[in-house]
């Protein structure tokens, strides 16, 4: 078979693939709106301190770092049906004894069934991962970027679910987190239209690839990990008070729903291009320009708290995020072997939740015990970006600056 023949096939199996992981993303990723729309409302209804009001948030963080490395070894091990299978039980498990903590009023259980959660967030966070798998390099970018695209769809539905479910209960939040179970049962089928290869045992004598301490000294790596680790946890940061602050603000809790909608959407519609200027102007510029992207988000969110404020800020902190993510997901994906892909990818994402994790945990700190009022916490959140956003940048410029031949 020609080198086009065997591309044109191998690229009809990730056309396929990707169609696949869309779907997954618009469906059952519809699930991780909803929950970050009304999590940190729940921890504040529920929690002895309102201090702790995005504890819950941090937790499913929490939950898909501590998964990532062992769901990751699983999928490298059994393949990624199994791995995206036990991402939809833990999805449905978490919402299940968050339903319950509502239920009985308490804060402990609820956090328990936010920890499950986190690991569907884990396991979605391969979809990206899956979609290259089975790709050419040159279809690689866009096939990660089309299977991110497919959150658009989720950023549609999840809020309207939550504005839908929200009432049909006497206990807040309650139908909400049972119709999450429900979106994990009825998605889990999905997968079984799959065909991704499990990735062949290593023979003896076959190179098992450089250890985690050895790729973390690939500048290459280390770079595209603190751009997505920075990418990300901002993004949560300001999403994760973004609720508080529109509430806290005076506004209607269907309004903070629009305003988290339309970040969602302007985090995955780029999606539809990003791999495409990807492939044309190289990862490395379309990270810079998302970090840019970030910074000016911040930006408006400091000018004021009127409603058109916090639309634009949060639009361009999901554009911000999907350049900068995406690139960064890139830029590591070139820069290790096959056989070293479920240690770097279960190790780039576990550093990159554990920072998210304190972001939504430093979140609900900075928005409700920063200054006595909302306006002083929101101003602290969106303060908070700076020095991360500098450590970034400064890591890609010293990528950059290094001899080629380094």
């Amino acid at each position: 078979m020609s080198d086009m023949s065997e591309s044109q096939h191998d690229n009809a199996r990730a056309w396929r693939n990707v169609s696949v992981l869309v779907l997954a993303q618009a469906i059952l990723g519809s699930q991780m709106p909803m929950i970050f729309v009304v999590g940190g409302l729940a921890g504040q209804m529920l929690a002895p301190n309102p201090c702790l009001a995005t504890l819950p948030i941090s937790l499913i963080v929490f939950g898909s770092m501590t998964t990532a490395p062992w769901l990751s070894g699983a999928m490298q091990r059994f393949g990624r049906r199994t791995g995206f299978a036990i991402g939809t039980l833990g999805g449905a498990t978490g919402a299940g004894i968050s339903a319950l903590g509502l239920w009985i009023d308490s804060f402990t259980v609820f956090l328990l069934g936010s920890y499950l959660t986190g690991i569907y967030m884990s396991a979605q966070g391969f979809y990206r991962f899956a979609a290259a798998d089975t790709a050419s390099d040159s279809f690689r970018p866009k096939a990660i970027s089309y299977v991110m695209a497919g959150g658009l769809a989720s950023a549609l539905i999840g809020p309207q679910l939550v504005k839908l479910t929200n009432d049909l209960t006497v206990v807040p939040f309650f139908g909400i987190y049972l119709t999450v179970v429900a979106i994990n049962v009825l998605g889990t089928g999905l997968f079984a239209f799959l065909d991704i290869p499990k990735p062949p045992a290593r023979a003896e004598g076959d190179p098992a690839g450089r250890s985690r301490a050895e790729l973390l000294r690939d500048p290459k790596i280390i770079v595209a990990i603190i751009c997505a680790m920075v990418s990300y946890a901002l993004m949560n940061l300001v999403m994760t008070s973004t609720p508080l602050a529109v509430v806290g603000c005076g506004y209607e809790q269907d309004t903070a729903a629009d305003i988290v909608s339309a970040h969602v959407l302007a985090m995955f519609v780029p999606s539809f291009f990003t791999g495409h200027l990807i492939a044309r102007f190289g990862s490395q510029t379309i990270v810079a320009l998302g970090l840019f992207i970030l910074a000016g988000a911040g930006g408006v969110a400091l000018m004021g708290v009127d409603l058109e404020n916090f639309f634009i800020a949060l639009v361009l902190l999901g554009v911000g995020w999907n350049f900068g993510f995406i690139g960064a997901t890139t830029m590591l994906q070139s820069a290790h072997s096959p056989a070293e892909r479920g240690r770097v990818q279960g190790l780039n994402d576990a550093l990159v939740f554990g920072c998210v994790t304190v972001a939504s945990l430093a979140s609900g700190g900075l928005m409700n015990c920063s200054g006595g009022s909302v306006t002083a916490g929101w101003t602290a959140v969106n303060l908070a970006m700076i020095p991360f956003l500098a450590l970034a940048g400064g890591a890609l410029i010293w990528l950059a600056l290094r001899p080629k031949d380094a």
